[in-house]
């Protein structure tokens, strides 16, 4: 395993939320064993499906563009986060989350994962179940 990954060589993919991102640290090709990092991009106009995770929190870090965050934790209210450079929000774990991107380019977001990022570990439900 190796303990260095240079950004500009990673393949992008298209996770189960519709969200394109690029895991430029992670246990599959990294050393670590416990957390994940990865850049999500949404293209203009789009929005990711809602999900959350059982285990993972998450922290996002906005790198670029506009958008909103929407949270909804069990049974309650959707928080609304207005996106932009500079904003970061945590997502716990359970919390039902998506991304629409509200801004003229593209929204990007660093996306911090502990435990790593896991398909098995996403969810995708408008409401959780």
């Amino acid at each position: 395993m190796n303990r260095v990954r240079i950004s500009r060589q990673v393949t992008s993919y298209n996770t189960k939320d519709s969200s394109e991102i690029r895991e430029l640290i992670h246990p599959i090709h990294n050393s670590n064993n416990n957390q994940s990092i990865a850049e999500a991009r949404v293209k203009k106009g789009g929005q990711t499906t809602p999900h959350y995770h059982r285990i993972s929190e998450e922290i996002y870090l906005t790198t670029g563009g506009t958008g909103k965050l929407y949270l909804q934790k069990e049974g309650g209210e959707v928080t609304e986060i207005t996106l932009e450079e500079g904003v970061n929000a945590v997502i716990f774990p359970g919390e039902v989350h998506w991304l629409k991107n509200t801004g003229a380019g593209e929204l990007t977001i660093l996306c911090c994962c502990s435990p790593p990022y896991s398909h098995k570990d996403t969810f995708l439900t408008p409401h959780k179940p």
